[in-house]
């Protein structure tokens, strides 16, 4: 007799568990990762509460810090670098609170170069250093993310030397040639945030 039902998942996570997932460890609210994920609040909360059932975890900042990563990531099959602490300035990031009119003012008047924009961000180069617009109702702030060649590495190296980790690295964008730019987050003396970013090509797991 056939069972019913869907067939196991080959990952620890689902797919769409994996999108809630990485939406958590990047800081996001249950309705910002209903927008983005086109889900409901409460499947949000479904899943978020399903997938610390599943790790064994206990609240939403540990599942912040669980560094899994998905199976079929570039990340997964990356070969580890021994280039650790040549942090270089890879973005900024600021808030407007209109973000169509304000990423039109940084590319048609300021004259930055836009590489993309999405609903609610936009993206610019600013000589090398990107900068990230944000739709947000408070006034502009910054936060400062450092490109490293190995991000998992370069968070055990800062674990190691006593600094809090806000959130393990994570998947927040795959481009169209496979490239996946992965994000974790520290904080500063001053409990601010800052971020570190990094570029992983596919298969060849090699790190930008």
């Amino acid at each position: 007799m056939n069972s019913r039902g869907r067939p196991p998942h080959p990952d620890i996570l689902t797919p769409a568990e994996w999108r809630v997932v990485e939406g958590v460890r990047h800081g996001l609210t249950n309705p910002a990762i209903a927008r983005l994920c086109g889900l409901s609040s409460d499947a949000v909360k479904f899943h978020v509460s399903n997938v610390l059932g599943k790790l064994g975890l206990q609240s939403r900042s540990e599942l912040r810090r669980w560094q899994g990563v998905r199976a079929d990531s570039a990340m997964a099959t990356r070969t580890p670098s021994n280039d650790l602490g040549g942090l270089s300035l890879g973005q900024v990031s600021r808030t407007a609170r209109d973000l169509e009119a304000t990423a039109d003012w940084f590319r048609d008047v300021v004259g930055l170069a836009e590489l993309m924009r999405f609903p609610n961000a936009a993206f610019f180069d600013c000589g090398g250093v990107r900068l990230y617009l944000s739709a947000a109702a408070a006034g502009p702030n910054a936060i400062l993310y450092f490109l490293v060649p190995d991000i998992a590495a370069e968070i055990e190296r800062l674990k190691a030397a006593g600094v809090v980790i806000l959130s393990a690295p994570h998947r927040i964008h795959v481009h169209p040639d496979g490239r996946e730019e992965w994000m974790a987050f520290f904080a500063d003396p001053d409990g601010g945030s800052l971020g570190l970013m990094s570029v992983v090509a596919p298969n060849t797991g090699e790190n930008q």
